[in-house]
Formats: C-alpha cells, sequence, structure tokens
C-alpha cells in the first residue's frame, strides 16, 4: 500500500516567507505568503513566530491531513532553523537547510553544477559530482556582497557624495541619487543614507536604476557593475576551479538567478568576462522548493567547505 505524502516547503528570506502545501500528487494544493522571517532582521523570536503561522496558514482547509515532511529553506542562523525545526510537531520528517537550496536546484536539477544569485545580498552555491552543496559569500550588507543590489546601490550613493563634494565629475549614477532622494547637498544626502534605521531596501532599489545606466554606455556605472558584478563572478570562477577542475567552464551547469543578474548589463558583462555557459532562472525560488520536495527522503545536505 502507498503510503500517503503530504508534505510542506518553505522559502523563508528577509523580504517574505512562501510556503506551499503539497499533496500526494505532488500537486501544489495550499500557497501561503508571509513577512519576512530572517532571524538576521526581525530577531529569533518574531522569526519562529513568524514562521509557525506561515505554517498554520498553508494548511487551512487540509488541517487533518497527515503532513510526512517538511522543508525549511530558510535565510539567517542555520543552527536557529535547526533548532525551531527539531521542535515542531505534527510535520512529519523537519529539515532545514539555506535558502540558496532551491535556485541551486534550479540551475543543476539534482545534478553537479553551481548557481549565481543576486537581490539584495548574493552568493554563489553548487553541487559537486558527489551531490553535496557548497555555499560561498553571503557575508552580509555590512561586510560586502559582491553583485548585490545593495552593494550597487551603495556605489551609486557614494559617487553622488564625491560629485556633490566636487571630487567627481557628474555622471548618471549622481543624478540618479539625487532624483531619488530629492536632495542635492552632499551634508544631507549623508544624512539621509547614515542617518536611516535600515537603509538596506532603499539602497538596493538603486540597483536597476545603476544597471540601466551602464547598459545605456554612463562611463561610471559601467565601472560600478564591473566591479561589482565581476568579483561575484571571480568568487564563482575559484568556486568552479576547486570543485570542478577538470570539468571546462562551458560544459558546466551554470545559473544566474535574481533581477540583478539576470540584467541585460550584467548578463553582457558575465558572457564577456567568463566561459560559463550561464543559463537564467526565471522560475521562483518557492518552484526550487518544490522540486526538492519531489525526492524521497532526505534532501539536503551540508554546505561542506573545501579545503
Amino acid at each position: 500500500m502507498t503510503a500517503v505524502t503530504w508534505k510542506i516547503g518553505v522559502d523563508g528570506g528577509a523580504t517574505k516567507t512562501e510556503c506551499i502545501l503539497v499533496d500526494p500528487s505532488g500537486a501544489v494544493v495550499g500557497r501561503h505568503v508571509a513577512p519576512g522571517c530572517n532571524p538576521s532582521v526581525v530577531g529569533e523570536d518574531q522569526a519562529g513566530v513568524l514562521l509557525s503561522e506561515a505554517l498554520r496558514a498553508v494548511r487551512v482547509g487540509h488541517e487533518t491531513e497527515p503532513v510526512t515532511a517538511t522543508l525549511l529553506c530558510m535565510a539567517g542562523s542555520r543552527p536557529f532553523w535547526r533548532k525551531f525545526g527539531a521542535g515542531l510537531s505534527g510535520y512529519g520528517r523537519v529539515e532545514a537547510g539555506d535558502d540558496s537550496l532551491p535556485v541551486l536546484e534550479l540551475a543543476t536539477r539534482g545534478g553537479p553544477g553551481l548557481v549565481l544569485h543576486s537581490g539584495t545580498g548574493s552568493f554563489v552555491a553548487a553541487r559537486s559530482a558527489d551531490g553535496s552543496a557548497h555555499y560561498a559569500g553571503g557575508l552580509g550588507w555590512r561586510i560586502g556582497d559582491a553583485g548585490s543590489g545593495y552593494d550597487l546601490g551603495r556605489r551609486a550613493v557614494a559617487r553622488a557624495l564625491l560629485e556633490l563634494q566636487g571630487w567627481a565629475r557628474p555622471s548618471g549614477m549622481g543624478s540618479l541619487v539625487r532624483e531619488r532622494t530629492g536632495l542635492s547637498e552632499a551634508s544631507l544626502v549623508s544624512r539621509h543614507f547614515n542617518g536611516h534605521a535600515a537603509p538596506t531596501g532603499e539602497i538596493a532599489a538603486l540597483a536597476s536604476g545603476v544597471l540601466d545606466l551602464a547598459h545605456s554606455g554612463d562611463p561610471a556605472a559601467t565601472i560600478a557593475v564591473a566591479e561589482s558584478v565581476g568579483a561575484l563572478l571571480d568568487l564563482a570562477i575559484d568556486v568552479a576551479s576547486r570543485l570542478f577542475p577538470d570539468v571546462p567552464a562551458q560544459s558546466l551547469r551554470a545559473g544566474v538567478s535574481g533581477p540583478i543578474l539576470n540584467h541585460p548589463g550584467a548578463l553582457e558583462l558575465l558572457g564577456s568576462r567568463s566561459d560559463f555557459a550561464f543559463s537564467p532562472i526565471l522560475e521562483p525560488p518557492i518552484e526550487g522548493v518544490r522540486l526538492l520536495l519531489a525526492r524521497e527522503g532526505p534532501v539536503l545536505a551540508d554546505h561542506p567547505r573545501p579545503g
């Protein structure tokens, strides 16, 4: 007799928490989107409350169905989420891993390869030939995530301030920052961003404008994108050389995820500076969670760091 397997999958980040309920046929029969629950942003107590409420909400209408497996792909502290998962009751086998795993699954479909992802932050994730998953970057905005929306926006603000001080030639990036803030004095722009309690979102929102400027040929924006996205690409090249030393880059599965890296301005740079045959990932991360749920047995593995 075939076991009845209802499963729950979660993609939890700083911006939103998306949950799906999958029935025994593999169909998604329930969805719920909640606020972001990264414990590094909202605190551990609030993160636990948010996810607990989201898990209950995705089961509405199917509360009596036996959930046999729950997969948590979460941003923030892995030890916290493992402890949280271990404390869940009524959710079957609970596995907790990083939020990089869904996009890695979308890029490699379970095989060896890698993915570059950029949103507000950035990272490189890879799956080696033995099936183990690896993670690089994702250092956080305070320390630096190359190629991220925040890093591109930060460069635009820095350029704008130097222009307003008279030390840099006028550029599209300076105009972009002045237009977005409505400010035209260096001290006011500096106070606007440095005095903000949570400036990451506003600064990261400048990234699309920087990419548009680079794509149209603005010299300062072109340099900013080349330095920022180029540093993330350099990290990916290093990861690939260590995990796949005998595999030509052009034959390795490689994906790019997120609006930053799928922008024409970034894609041009990535294509010109490496031999990777990058495939754009246009599906949302929760689809990667669904693919992981479709596997039999445990699906997550630690992210060992290569020696």
